[in-house]
């Protein structure tokens, strides 16, 4: 339990952080902050399970600041070699899949790890994480109807937070939420209090042994609020009240809900809270200070990775490029990257 509360302990400094940088010009684009609904689901979904999205699974499974940092300013230690926005964390060895950006892409993706798990490994699961809105998009229905017919090992966790983006849950639909949908694929549902981490935990505890013991999808809607703009280039002033944001942050904030149980339990006091705190910020300074320093990929790793032998029209390109640099490569920052 103490563990739950220091990995959001991070999580908050890191996401603050992060989103400071990009405002400030130091950082680009910077996706919603990280501060809705309890993340019972992380310490419930075991290290073998592949999922996609969530900051705080790859920070439960010790995923390094280092790694995150290094994805955000896209250097030389960054895993995805400098490709993607910043924010689309992926690891492997962690079988946490790389986030991307296009609503409900990932839904159908999922289906199809989680029918390979169920041909290879009858103990593993897939675990899907979407927002209300990414719901209402055309892959979300695909998806939810392949894992129901090919009898998938998968929890599809929706996170509804009452905005896609802007558009309220009372202009994306008008039916008893995401939850109700599951009955019509054949896909057993449940909807939770998002912010109640004991909550979520025994939904997805359950979930998974379904998921398991039955070879069957599972969906859970975890009923939340983002207290955070969706993006750095969003101001959600202009589609809500301070009012609205400041309830659901000072009176059912999940943080602040577990940490008061914790204390209640004699698990937690106000002078660990800010000695970690003071921990979590160091850590993250620390983190940002390295990854501003080391170079960018060398700009030919653009080209590598895909093809196992490089196809002539991508080596067309990469030679264009190699051209181009040699001829105005004065004109471009080439210091900052590795030769």
């Amino acid at each position: 339990m103490v563990r739950r509360g220091r990995t959001w302990g991070v999580q908050q400094p890191w996401t603050t952080r992060i989103w400071c940088l990009a405002n400030i010009g130091r950082q680009e684009w910077r996706a919603a902050r990280e501060v809705q609904g309890a993340r019972g689901r992380t310490f419930q979904a075991r290290r073998s399970q592949a999922r996609y999205s969530s900051l705080g699974v790859l920070m439960y499974r010790d995923f390094p600041l280092e790694q995150f940092m290094a994805q955000c300013y896209g250097n030389v230690n960054d895993l995805g070699k400098g490709r993607q926005m910043p924010v689309h964390y992926g690891c492997k060895e962690r079988h946490f899949v790389t986030i991307s950006s296009p609503l409900a892409t990932q839904i159908p993706q999922a289906v199809g790890a989680a029918y390979a798990a169920k041909r290879t490994d009858a103990n593993r699961i897939v675990i899907c994480y979407f927002g209300e809105g990414a719901a209402s998009e055309g892959d979300a229905h695909a998806g939810f109807n392949f894992a129901a017919t090919l009898e998938c090992p998968i929890i599809f966790f929706c996170r509804n937070n009452g905005y896609a983006i802007s558009t309220p849950t009372s202009e994306q639909y008008r039916g008893d939420g995401i939850a109700a949908r599951g009955p019509g694929y054949g896909i057993l549902s449940i909807r939770v209090d998002g912010n109640d981490v004991f909550a979520v935990y025994n939904a997805t505890k359950e979930a998974r042994r379904r998921a398991v013991a039955e070879n069957q999808p599972f969906l859970i809607e975890a009923m939340t609020y983002r207290i955070g703009h969706h993006s750095t280039s969003d101001d959600s002033s202009a589609y809500r009240s301070v009012d609205e944001v400041n309830y659901w942050d000072k009176q059912d904030h999940p943080i602040s809900r577990l940490r008061h149980y914790m204390e209640s339990r004699g698990w937690w006091d106000n002078e660990q809270e800010k000695a970690w705190r003071k921990q979590s910020r160091k850590k993250v300074m620390e983190a940002f200070e390295q990854a501003e320093r080391k170079l960018k990929p060398n700009p030919n790793l653009l080209f590598s990775d895909v093809y196992q032998e490089m196809p002539a029209q991508l080596r067309k390109q990469q030679e264009s490029l190699a051209r181009h640099l040699q001829t105005y490569g004065e004109h471009y920052p080439l210091d900052h990257f590795e030769k």
